[in-house]
């Protein structure tokens, strides 16, 4: 695993599914750069200045880190620039009305949404950090460094001759100067969703910024990072590995950060030469993507039991305006195949198969279903089913084969199947994790084969991000479980909610 430390220049749904833009005042617009498909439904103008900044922030990041430009990981991010707070409540509501931005790590899809406003530029920045690091560095950071590195790069300025890193975080700084601080014990030991009052999570965020800050803007404290990164990662205590890689005491360490904010923050400013001019290809989304784009964002996020039927009911109501457009129909098989009737979700997908053999997103959908419903199925229906569902798969393969899903599917297919895991089996959750490291769910996949196949220290290794991500939740008491069982030579137990 390469190191992301080299020296540094200085979920409750509510109903909103009914709230569907206007067709008559919204026309999706979608724009492919090197490393970004950005959609929006506003200005072209704004749309190309927005792939632009992107591709410059994520040219910023790779000399930061050191990645090389022709490392392409899993291939473009996809992001949805949202002209209205309602619009994220569609695509994932309960989030709360402060929320600007948010990154999904989605076993159907990996995407992030943001309000398009031009000060929101820190918080699409903040999300596609997260990306970046979960993509190209993914391991067993400590909570407070994933947010402190997402918040340290949000500031990031762009103009047309310029690039500015080490910004203070306005409103980061503000309350840490206003408002009282969490121990330092928490910070680093602790998730955030492990703090539940709302001024403590503010300063557990405000004060993951400042440390990262402190740590990035030293030659001499950057190489301390790495130490203390590398011995969370070896599984040391937190609170003792970051006394002993900066020999200072966690009193000290609060003083020493204290008066690092009153002295004023450095910062690095240079010339915007050397940075991507890349070519942007603009194209116009059919009008079924007025009606259903966000609504098909909501299906691959959401999975409330209780908002099922309106999830299904406000896609059905949408794609019947559009009863002859692929993507309505392939919107509207999805929402009847996890949210409505599975049957006719079914029949729908067989259909849109025939018609357009090379959709791979149709035939991927088609291959779960039949998935799903071989896990009920008798000894000689579930070999049928699965040997469809594969076939289905090896056929999306040869038309796309850089699809993570793709082989994620055909990992789970044969997960229990007699001679599991073979050496294709390994070589294809390996495919999959190669391509999306962020998602738990092919690490568990991943991890087990290993397991099973008495690679407990392999798979200790690729466990251990899940085990320590700061907003993992049921998946990261399940990796514990995982890895105390191949530390104790154990086979893997089963999880039934492995899905990111």
């Amino acid at each position: 695993m390469r190191s992301i430390l080299t020296a540094c220049l200085g979920a409750v749904f509510g109903i909103a599914l009914m709230i569907m833009p206007d067709a008559a005042e919204a026309r999706w617009l979608r724009a492919e750069s090197p490393r970004f498909i950005v959609y929006t439904d506003g200005d072209e103008r704004v749309l190309r200045d927005y792939v632009r900044q992107l591709e410059v922030f994520d040219w910023v990041l790779r000399s930061q880190t050191g990645l090389t430009s022709n490392d392409d990981g899993g291939g473009k991010l996809s992001i949805y620039l949202l002209g209205r707070r309602d619009d994220i409540d569609i695509v994932r509501p309960g989030l709360g009305s402060n929320v600007a931005g948010v990154y999904f790590p989605a076993t159907e899809g990996i995407f992030a949404v943001s309000l398009r406003e031009r000060r929101q530029t820190t918080v699409l920045f903040h999300e596609y950090a997260h990306h970046f690091m979960h993509q190209h560095f993914a391991g067993a950071y400590p909570g407070w460094y994933v947010e402190g590195f997402a918040e340290f790069f949000s500031t990031v300025d762009i103009s047309a001759r310029n690039i500015t890193i080490g910004e203070h975080n306005r409103d980061r700084a503000g309350w840490l100067m206003s408002a009282n601080w969490i121990r330092m014990e928490a910070l680093l030991g602790s998730r955030p969703s492990e703090i539940n009052s709302p001024d403590e999570r503010a300063a557990y965020y405000s004060m993951a910024w400042l440390l990262a800050h402190w740590f990035h803007s030293d030659p001499v404290r950057n190489r301390q990072l790495g130490a203390y990164l590398a011995a969370v990662a070896a599984g040391q205590d937190s609170v003792t590995a970051i006394q002993e890689a900066t020999g200072l005491s966690l009193a000290t360490l609060e003083r020493t950060l204290r008066s690092y904010l009153r002295g004023g923050l450095p910062y690095a400013s240079g010339s915007v030469e050397g940075a991507p001019a890349p070519q942007v290809e603009v194209t116009t989304l059919p009008a079924s993507a007025d009606d259903l784009l966000l609504l098909s964002l909501h299906l691959r996020v959401g999975r409330s039991e209780d908002d099922r039927d309106a999830s299904a009911s406000a896609v059905r109501q949408a794609a019947a305006r559009h009863p002859t457009d692929p993507f309505a129909r392939l919107t509207l098989a999805h929402a009847e195949l996890h949210f409505g009737d599975p049957a006719t979700g079914v029949r729908l997908l067989e259909a849109l198969v025939a018609d357009y053999p090379t959709d791979t997103e149709a035939l991927q959908y088609l291959a779960l279903a039949y998935y799903e419903a071989a896990e009920d199925a008798e000894r000689s229906a579930r070999i049928n089913l699965l040997n469809q569902s594969n076939a289905l798969l090896a056929q999306a393969l040869e038309i796309d084969p850089d699809d993570y899903r793709t082989y994620l599917y055909l990992g789970r297919n044969r997960e229990g199947t007699p001679g599991y895991p073979s050496q294709n089996d390994l070589a294809i959750w390996g495919a999959a994790y190669d391509l999306a490291p962020q998602l738990s769910g092919i690490r568990f996949g991943l991890g087990r084969a290993l397991m099973l196949s008495s690679r407990f220290d392999e798979a200790i290794v690729v466990l251990s991000p899940v085990a320590n991500n700061p907003h993992g939740r049921d998946a990261s008491i399940y990796a514990q479980r995982l890895i105390e069982l191949a530390r104790a030579r154990q086979p893997p137990v089963p999880y039934e909610e492995d899905d990111t």
